[in-house]
């Protein structure tokens, strides 16, 4: 066998330069330019350009690729839905400056006052403490359903310190005498009023009232109240402070016509602070 291959080799010669149907693809010469396919003919719709380095330049003014429509160009404003963009990156819209409202958890200027946030209202506070001071006097209705426990707390305070200066250390027997009472209280109103009562009123009302008590503790650093003097000056401190705390209970529970019912068991709960502060 022969390492040229002829024409009797059995292996089929083509002309595939010279060949003219057949073939969609016409064959240049030029062993260089292959691919360099003359699009101006028949058969192809994209029209190709003589130079080879503009390769791509398409005329779309010419039919066959499908061209945009006249009012779909690539010059159009760009929208999105129904309402077209007007801004710029350097000018935007005016509608982008436009100040959004404040609401109302973020509108700090309005906000109210720490101690209106904690419950402490010194109007009420001032009110509740003179209505215990002048019992005979009129009470807002306000000011006494107000369940202040800043109240009671200073005054418990005061009670303590007036009876440590008297040389009796009682902090613990305060505390407890008060929370076993205001229970007490608790349940018996509960029974008696037809709308109910909360613990923290019952303990607003009978911290209030305990001021005359602080008072009586007050005059037991200057004098002995073992004597008649001192029975008599604690029996109507009793007296006061029960008479001021049922008709606080009978402003805030509507419970007119029981303030003698409501009485008794508060001059029992004040008369064990009364001990306290006499022996």
């Amino acid at each position: 066998m022969s390492g040229n291959f002829g024409q009797d080799d059995g292996f089929f010669q083509g002309d595939y330069g010279n060949q003219q149907g057949g073939y969609d693809m016409p064959y240049t010469q030029s062993g260089n330019d292959f691919g360099n396919f003359d699009y101006s003919q028949g058969g192809y719709d994209m029209p190709y350009t003589q130079s080879g380095n503009d390769f791509g330049n398409f005329d779309y003014s010419q039919g066959g690729m499908g061209t945009a429509p006249p009012n779909q160009g690539f010059n159009q404003p760009f929208s999105a839905g129904n309402v077209p963009y007007t801004g710029n990156i350097l000018t935007p819209e005016h509608n982008s400056f436009v100040q959004q409202p404040i609401s109302d958890e973020d509108d700090y200027e309005n906000e109210p006052p720490l101690l209106e946030e904690l419950g402490i209202n010194f109007d009420h506070i001032y009110q509740k403490t003179l209505a215990v001071l002048n019992p005979l006097k009129a009470t807002e209705q306000d000011a006494v359903a107000d369940s202040d426990l800043a109240g009671p707390l200073v005054f418990c305070m005061m009670f303590g310190a007036t009876l440590l200066l008297a040389g009796k250390i009682h902090f613990g027997y305060i505390y407890g005498l008060g929370v076993v009472g205001s229970l007490g209280m608790y349940t018996l109103l509960n029974l008696m009023s037809l709308t109910g009562v909360s613990v923290t009123c019952v303990i607003s009302v009978l911290g209030y009232c305990l001021l005359p008590m602080v008072l009586l503790s007050t005059a037991a650093i200057l004098t002995v109240l073992t004597g008649l003097v001192g029975t008599v000056l604690t029996g109507l401190t009793v007296v006061w402070c029960s008479f001021s705390a049922s008709k606080l209970f009978v402003s805030a529970l509507q419970m007119e016509g029981q303030q003698v019912l409501i009485a008794y068991p508060c001059a029992l709960v004040y008369a064990v602070f009364a001990l306290l502060t006499v022996f």
